[in-house]
């Protein structure tokens, strides 16, 4: 009888940790790790604008409790408490707000602090979008984690759709050389690694400095010369900057996007936060590129 309870306490016993195990949530992250909750996270800290986008794109919004000075879109970011900026997270605040989980940007947020973070017991989500279709699988991935799959899930498909949409109408045309302006001074650009130049490449631009090894890289204006784009679009934060930098590429009449008139800006924020509006300004540049194609004679 004795051996008999013991099974049954045994095999309960196994049903149980099963269940458990079975009930667990996990995702993958950008860094390949296996990111696990026991039950969807009601407590969330972002740590980058386009997370806290993602996050609200999720059906996640009402979960977070904290994120960084920068997010501001939708306008219901503004109201969450901060924790830190391009400088550095306050983790003292971090743990005051005691979350389930945080969602970390690989690129964006210091190893260091990643790390301190993991250390003091939190679970971290890495994310680290290169390419658009990781958007909307990136807003499926945080609504299992924060159990709001029924509002990602549309919201991922119609991003998507928009892909698919664009792809379709714009992929296949003539590649024109294109020089993304990152910054002024340092003169700064993307390499092909990061997603913008997956942006263009979608929209039939080719990134005339994919090769650099930098995700962001300081280029001359020798540099941008020899190369001599067909069209800059400038990620100018207001029209005042945009018409300063536009007065100085004025300056070398010899590049073909000058003597065409064919720099473009487009708001920064639709291109560099890795969100769902980022499909709002891949639409804007595949327009501009469109517009220096009719401009010379080619609309193939």
């Amino acid at each position: 009888m004795g051996f008999l309870l013991r099974v049954s306490a045994f095999i309960i016993a196994v049903a149980v940790t099963a269940g458990r195990a079975a009930a667990d949530i996990q995702v993958r992250d950008a860094h390949g790790n296996i990111v696990t909750l026991p039950r969807a996270a009601e407590r969330i800290v972002s740590l980058a604008p386009h997370l806290t986008e993602n996050l609200f794109a999720a059906g996640a919004g009402s979960k977070l409790v904290g994120t960084v000075q920068s997010s501001d879109y939708p306008p219901a970011a503004k109201r969450i408490p901060r924790v830190g900026g391009h400088t550095g997270l306050d983790l003292e605040s971090i743990v005051t707000l005691d979350p389930d989980l945080v969602v970390a940007w690989a690129s964006g947020n210091r190893r260091d602090e990643i790390g301190r973070l993991r250390r003091l017991g939190f679970t971290v989500y890495i994310s680290e979008p290169r390419h658009l279709d990781d958007i909307p699988n990136e807003i499926e991935k945080l609504g299992k984690l924060a159990g709001s799959m029924p509002a990602a899930r549309p919201s991922a498909t119609q991003l998507r759709n928009h892909l698919r949409q664009l792809r379709r109408r714009y992929s296949s045309l003539r590649p024109v050389r294109v020089f993304y302006q990152l910054w002024h001074q340092p003169l700064m650009t993307i390499n092909g690694e990061q997603i913008i130049s997956r942006a263009l490449a979608l929209c039939g631009g080719r990134n005339i400095f994919a090769g650099l090894p930098a995700l962001a890289p300081s280029v001359t204006v020798e540099a941008v010369l020899a190369a001599d784009p067909e069209v800059i679009i400038a990620s100018a934060p207001d029209g005042r900057r945009f018409r300063q930098w536009t007065r100085e590429w004025r300056r070398w009449r010899q590049l073909t996007a000058v003597e065409r008139n064919n720099i473009f800006s487009i708001a920064p924020d639709l291109l560099q936060r890795q969100g769902g509006r980022m499909l709002q300004g891949t639409a804007l540049l595949c327009e501009a590129i469109a517009e220096a194609r009719r401009k010379m004679g080619d609309e193939r």
